[in-house]
């Protein structure tokens, strides 16, 4: 029996266990895609797509949600992430890109310690806030793992990236809490300079003296 092939989608974005995935399918190739797997509810894989290639470690996803489909064959979608996995071989035998991928899970099973678990759930409010969440004393708190739920907090794919690639989640976590100072601040500068974008360029007019 040969090797099963896992069928990819390259995208600008890292994809982990449990995040919502929306998607607007409309290349040839991906529709044939979506036609191949939707009526097996099948799994296909998401990986980043680099100037270089694909990164060799993505997540797979199962469409969870058709939201619309047009007469061209386009469709609007929802897909979840469901299991890592490193690509070990690729194969162009279809119009779209297929994979020989080996999955994989934690190697590590051990409980965090409770400090740095108390860490990572600051690290979650923090992130929340940034991103504009409203603070509520009934603020629901990230679920195991929670270094997944808080990587979908994280924009910076290459460190997404690194977050689904490390295969224990105390070391996941004590990766978030060692990168959050710099990333807060590189996000809340991000995020002010687009609030203030829409501004520029309407200069005030000055009276002459």
């Amino acid at each position: 029996m040969g090797t099963q092939l896992l069928p990819l989608f390259p995208l600008g974005v890292v994809l982990v266990p449990a995040m919502p995935l929306p998607l607007h399918i409309f290349e040839e190739r991906y529709k044939e895609l979506m036609n191949d797997i939707v009526p097996l509810s099948a799994e296909f894989g998401v990986v980043l797509a680099k100037q270089e290639g694909i990164a060799n470690v993505g997540c797979t996803a199962t469409v969870e949600q058709i939201v619309n489909k047009y007469p061209d064959g386009r469709m609007d979608l929802i897909a979840l992430g469901r299991r890592r996995f490193k690509v070990s071989s690729l194969d162009d035998g279809k119009h779209y890109l297929r994979a020989a991928v080996e999955f994989f899970d934690d190697e590590n099973e051990l409980d965090p310690p409770a400090n740095l678990r108390g860490k990572a759930i600051a690290a979650y409010r923090q992130l929340s806030r940034l991103e504009g969440a409203e603070e509520s004393e009934d603020e629901p708190m990230p679920q195991n793992p929670m270094s997944f739920q808080i990587a979908q907090l994280i924009f910076d794919v290459e460190k997404r990236l690194t977050i689904l690639s490390l295969r224990s989640e105390t070391e996941r976590l004590q990766y978030i809490s060692s990168m959050l100072p710099e990333y807060a601040a590189q996000r809340g500068q991000a995020l002010a300079a687009k609030r203030l974008a829409p501004q520029n360029g309407h200069a005030r007019h000055v009276s002459g003296t």
